[in-house]
């Protein structure tokens, strides 16, 4: 593999990248953590912006915009066309409901609502932690405080075999079957309180949670070969470890490299952080307006950019192999993945999958090519949202892995090191 000399994205730092990121706003914070140490600057989007190139980010919630505009000093005017990696922090899970606080025959149990396209049957009889946000009242300021409880207070239990209606399997029903236990006997105080204890605030003081469940088993490194990663949340965190060392790893020329991790892909990405916000189109704008450019020079430099929609991909499944598209067998450890769709659930066309097939050519990776059956329903990305947002060329790409969805997935340890390569090499095109 060459073109990625300068990554240390690996296997193990995948998991260790995971375990940190329980929620959109810790995998945020995870990655501004890697941008500060490298010297990245964070900036406010109501503070304006310095003139001189750089290498800045800033967050919104549960999003997060980086670049690497190289060295300080005059800009020169406007910079050259965009490369842009973009990849989703959220993940489907178990989130917790504004009033979680049930009585059920004895048991303490704490409500929860289905985020995204869960596979529920994965969340049962799993430890669960709790994290997220909480907006509290500081003063005369409200400030939003990450929230982190890694001990097992929370579990779906299944259905006993012996209750069910059907031995062979049981119908999760999202609003009551999907509630967690927390313990037996009456509550003394409020769930929201005992989270609130752990954040060292005063419940009174809490005016809003944004909580949700994650699973307790750390992710690892398994396999009788060391060769696959078993973690939560491989969909999309993988390909924002990726993109992350890609841009660490990138030196700026031709093009600016850029990554954008959205949150809310997995629920249509309209929201003031999604794929169809404005976050994207107005980093952009601002980027080439501090460098002395107008619009003029904006609505020039989009349609020569290209954005690589970073996404996971399916593997061809072992004990499923009727599911996937003959012809198109997907192996883990074999390369990224190029996604097409004809009817644009990925916004990949001929010229921007040739992008990326060059620059898999440049890391010196092997390419593999999706497709999905005509005849089953094809989930998207933030690919065609992103694309017509901003009118960028867009490539839809990912690694392959399976079980996507569930609470816990898996894909192939030497992927992650050749996706980081791929995207590393999307970011430094060569003539």
């Amino acid at each position: 593999m060459s073109g990625g000399p300068t990554l240390s994205a690996s296997a193990r730092g995948l998991c260790e990248f995971i375990d940190a990121s329980p929620s959109p706003f810790h995998l945020c914070a995870t990655v501004a953590r890697r941008l500060r140490n490298a010297g990245y600057t964070q900036l406010s989007e109501t503070e304006r912006w310095p003139a001189q190139p750089g290498r800045y980010f800033l967050v919104r919630a549960g999003s997060l915009v980086a670049w690497n505009g190289g060295g300080g000093g005059d800009t020169g005017g406007p910079p050259g066309p965009f490369r842009i990696v973009g990849a989703h922090s959220d993940s489907p899970n178990l989130r917790v409901k504004q009033h979680p606080d049930r009585l059920v025959a004895g048991w303490q149990v704490v409500a929860l609502q289905p985020y995204g396209g869960a596979w529920l049957n994965s969340w049962l009889d799993r430890d669960l932690g709790v994290s997220g946000r909480l907006s509290v009242r500081d003063g005369g300021q409200i400030d939003h405080r990450l929230v982190r409880i890694d001990e097992p207070v929370l579990r779906v239990p299944q259905l006993a075999i012996h209750l069910a209606e059907d031995r062979k399997s049981v119908t999760l029903d999202p609003q009551r079957h999907v509630n967690a236990v927390s313990g037996v006997g009456d509550r003394v105080g409020s769930f929201l309180g005992y989270v609130a204890r752990h954040a060292g605030v005063i419940e009174a003081d809490v005016l809003a949670a944004d909580l949700m469940t994650h699973d307790l088993t750390p992710s690892a490194v398994i396999g009788a070969n060391a060769d696959l990663v078993s973690a939560p949340r491989l969909d999309n965190q993988a390909s924002c470890y990726a993109g992350l060392e890609a841009l660490l790893g990138a030196t700026p020329g031709e093009v600016l490299p850029i990554l954008v991790i959205f949150d809310h892909e997995e629920v249509g990405s309209a929201s003031d952080r999604g794929a169809q916000s404005n976050l994207l189109s107005t980093v952009l704008e601002r980027i080439v307006l501090a460098a002395g450019g107008g619009r003029e020079d904006l609505l020039r430099l989009l349609p020569a950019s290209l954005l690589a929609s970073a996404d996971m991909a399916h593997a061809t499944h072992p004990n499923y192999p009727d599911r996937h598209e003959p012809g198109h067998l997907i192996e883990v450890n074999k390369g990224p993945v190029l996604k097409v769709h004809p009817n644009l659930r990925y916004a990949t066309d001929g010229p921007t999958a040739a992008a990326f097939a060059v620059a898999c050519q440049q890391a010196g990776v092997t390419l593999q090519r999706y497709e999905h059956r005509a005849d089953l329903p094809c989930g998207s990305t933030i690919g065609p949202l992103a694309s017509a947002r901003t009118g960028i060329p867009t490539v839809d790409v990912g690694a392959p892995q399976l079980a996507m969805h569930s609470a816990r997935e898996l894909m192939g340890a030497h992927d992650v090191v050749a996706y980081a390569a791929a995207l590393h090499a999307f970011f430094s095109p060569t003539a």
